[in-house]
């Protein structure tokens, strides 16, 4: 998959699953190549999303969320992940 792909897939897959207020996706593979995670080709992502599902949830909890949402992207094109989950009135 390309990598304008992975973001739009990462994009799709969170606002399906959080219906976020705000949503942003940033490749960061650029600054991991080399690195060894990056040799099977999957990437390095950013995600800061803003949504009311994540009410009521610990960190943890909104980690293992997005990580679920995400479903076999985790296997198949991402290798890091850095999640920024918070609920409107933490915004």
């Amino acid at each position: 998959m390309k990598p304008e792909q992975r973001v739009a897939a990462i994009r799709s897959a969170l606002e399906a699953a959080f219906a976020p207020l705000s949503l942003d996706v940033i490749d960061d593979s650029h600054r991991h190549a080399g690195h060894a995670g990056a040799r099977d080709g999957r990437g390095h992502f950013r995600v800061a999303l803003v949504s009311a599902a994540f009410e009521g949830m610990g960190a943890l909890a909104r980690h293992r969320a997005v990580y679920a949402a995400l479903g076999e992207l985790m296997a198949t094109d991402i290798h890091a992940l850095s999640i920024d989950a918070r609920t409107p009135g933490q915004a």
